[in-house]
């Protein structure tokens, strides 16, 4: 399965925890980087010749781009790969921007599964947030969406928020299941460094909550949406029967894909490219130096390591067969494997190595505990 990423660096606001690619200072060169990566589409084009099954439009907040802008792009990727009639295609947006006209654009461009932002039903979390949405237009956008023939809606939530007591976490998942969407992202607030809420946590103006409170709420969500028919296909992911998203599984299952525009990540077999992270720089280098983009060749070691990073996050579990590919495990290995089964982290069957709700929590630190060093 193929799948393409097209990256959209543009934001109305900078959301004061987010560490992603983006600008919302565009304008000047707004033009210029919609063509750069129609550009790079059109360079790439034979990188993968079998039939797309999964386009992804992220960001940055692609329900920014106007009418003409999402043609060019969704225009420059239809003509230049073999497009399955299956295709999941994916469109991110914000609660601000949808509105009857955009989501009847969105529709026509052939967009069929919308990523929604809605992060926090708590007023003064999107206040804080630097969010550009007030709380009524979360609800009015699902609406808006689902009256315009949208039947596959994701949403995005985010808890270990400041001040976010159980109670109201689980006041939360029940808002978004009255929404009756067919998918739910809920990720733990990071602090990362180069952000606003960085600065806020260092100044004390805002208190991030213990760890034992995150591990609470995580450990809610899961029950709580088990009961509501949800199932858990990945650490952050959870999704009705059928509605798994399938580009965001490609990556976890380390299928091939294409990533265009700045700072995106292409992957194929033992190969990995990525795009500068500088929209200038990406826009007036495009076809006419490689100034734009690194690549690397993954060592074996390199793909021992992802395979346990990203295969332990999902419900399938890290396969056996790839394991046996790699060079199968070393003796020391072994005897982790054996303690994390014992200690009732990771569950054996006959196909994987799955981790088990418990594990769950600690996903990305017992999957450290596999790593080998090249």
């Amino acid at each position: 399965m193929a799948g393409i990423y097209v990256h959209i660096p543009f934001c109305r606001k900078r959301c004061t925890y987010c560490d992603f690619h983006f600008s919302t200072t565009f304008s000047r060169y707004r033009d210029d980087l919609i063509s750069a990566i129609v550009r790079e589409v059109k360079l790439r084009k034979n990188e993968i010749l079998e039939p797309i099954e999964t386009i992804y439009f992220g960001g940055g907040t692609p329900s920014v781009l106007s009418e003409k802008e999402i043609r060019k792009l969704v225009g420059v990727v239809n003509n230049s790969f073999e497009i399955s009639k299956q295709v999941e295609f994916t469109f991110e947006v914000n609660p601000e921007d949808v509105t009857r006209e955009n989501a009847q654009i969105w529709k026509q461009a052939g967009i069929n599964r919308i990523s929604i932002g809605i992060q926090s039903f708590k007023e003064s979390d999107l206040k804080w947030m630097n969010r550009a949405h007030e709380l009524h237009q979360s609800f009015e956008a699902v609406d808006i969406l689902k009256k315009n023939g949208f039947s596959n809606i994701s949403a995005d939530l985010i808890y270990g928020l400041p001040e976010l007591n159980l109670k109201e976490w689980e006041q939360h998942l029940q808002q978004v299941i009255d929404l009756d969407v067919q998918h739910i992202s809920a990720y733990c607030l990071t602090v990362e460094k180069q952000t606003a809420l960085n600065h806020f946590v260092r100044t004390g103006k805002l208190k991030t909550p213990s760890e034992e409170l995150q591990s609470d709420q995580f450990n809610l969500m899961l029950r709580f949406l088990s009961k509501k028919g949800f199932n858990q296909y990945e650490i952050s992911n959870f999704s009705k029967p059928g509605f798994d998203s399938k580009h965001n599984t490609s990556y976890w299952l380390n299928k091939p894909y294409l990533g265009v525009g700045p700072s995106a990540h292409s992957f194929e077999g033992n190969k990995r490219r990525w795009n500068v992270s500088n929209n200038t720089k990406y826009y007036k280098s495009v076809g006419k130096n490689s100034d734009w983009f690194e690549e690397e060749i993954l060592s074996e070691t390199d793909q021992w390591n992802e395979l346990f990073l990203t295969g332990l996050r999902t419900c399938w579990g890290v396969s056996k067969d790839n394991i046996s590919q790699l060079g199968d495990f070393k003796s020391a290995e072994q005897d982790t494997l054996k303690k994390l089964i014992q200690s009732g982290d990771l569950i054996e069957t006959t196909d994987a190595l799955i981790l088990s709700e418990k594990g769950r929590l600690k996903a990305d630190g017992i999957a450290v505990m596999f790593f080998r060093v090249n």
